[in-house]
């Protein structure tokens, strides 16, 4: 299967890794405004350099992967639709819920494989504790708890870019959320605050909790920030009538070392790239075998709607300072 990539940056250069990992995807061309690092990623895997037109034109492409900044994104899929190509797309679809409502419906009309890039539920301890949570290991759900904290905040310009923190970070903690409980929330509180004057001088907060009061009586409590000294931290508890699951964090190592002293184990791993890559190369696998069958991803464009109206709310709440209903 050839492939072109749209965008070249940090998450361009992931999906990159993931399509050269697999025998059979090619990385058949790269598109990115700027040519300079669409040339360096495309001569690393004997890729081609289009533009965009070009790319949509050209025959020879099976399937087009999106990794480019938010607001080209709704674009290209449409794009991608109007062509007749399947299409994996970054989140978020638009920062607007409208936007992405128009495109979700041009994508139904067209008939395309449309997946949208949502990596955590790729991810094997995930996945596990999904299905535990599913085989009724723990019963009813009662609650469900989701802390992320990034180990760094990102840079100002994308911060600038990128919607914020509701809709850039903790959109894929919406995402999990609908996911591991099979449910919509019906209710959103949003309690925030930045800590950070940088952050705070684009209108953006850095550390955030969310109550979902979900449809089907769960709680779901998240809880973000952009700072954590330890590394990335990721973890999950859900609480049901017959007991609990948890994933911890995925640290540098697992040994621990107890002597006289104490107890010391490594940190949780830095970067999400290194947190989440087998999750990225999953992910890859299933958008492949859902062009392959014409089978509807697991995740499509509908999740990604849902995401964006959870993340909307979330921001109308923290800025009313009143819960939101969906």
């Amino acid at each position: 299967m050839k492939i072109c990539l749209i965008g070249a940056g940090r998450i361009g250069a992931v999906h990159a890794i993931a399509i050269a990992g697999e025998a059979t995807t090619t990385l058949h061309s790269v598109v990115d405004l700027h040519p300079e690092a669409a040339e360096q990623l495309a001569k690393k895997y004997n890729a081609i350099v289009l533009s965009l037109d070009q790319a949509f034109s050209n025959n020879e492409i099976d399937a087009f992967i999106i990794a480019s900044s938010t607001a080209t994104h709704a674009d290209l899929i449409e794009r991608c639709a109007r062509v007749g190509k399947p299409v994996f797309c970054e989140k978020p679809i638009d920062l607007s819920l409208d936007r992405a409502l128009s495109c979700a419906k041009v994508v139904k009309e067209s008939g395309i494989v449309c997946m949208i890039g949502f990596n955590r539920r790729f991810d094997p301890h995930m996945v596990s504790l999904k299905n535990k949570v599913d085989a009724n290991l723990i019963g009813s759900v009662q609650s469900l708890i989701i802390n992320s904290h990034d180990p760094e905040p990102p840079s100002m310009e994308y911060i600038a870019s990128s919607g914020g923190l509701f809709y850039d970070m903790m959109i894929h903690d919406f995402d999990m959320a609908c996911w591991i409980l099979k449910d919509t929330p019906s209710n959103i509180y949003v309690a925030a605050t930045a800590t950070n004057d940088d952050i705070a001088s684009y209108g953006d907060v850095d550390t955030a909790s969310v109550i979902l009061t979900m449809k089907k009586g769960a709680i779901a409590t998240i809880i973000n920030g952009r700072q954590a000294a330890f590394g990335y931290d990721q973890r999950i508890e859900v609480f049901g009538q017959k007991g609990m699951l948890q994933v911890q964090n995925a640290l540098e190592d697992n040994v621990v070392l107890s002597n006289a002293n104490g107890i010391n184990q490594a940190k949780a791993k830095y970067f999400f790239l290194e947190r989440y890559e087998k999750a990225y190369h999953n992910e890859l696998v299933h958008f492949m075998k859902s062009v392959q069958t014409g089978v509807k991803p697991s995740v499509d464009i509908l999740d990604g709607v849902l995401a964006l109206k959870i993340a909307e709310a979330a921001k109308q709440s923290f800025e009313s300072g009143n819960p939101v209903n969906l």
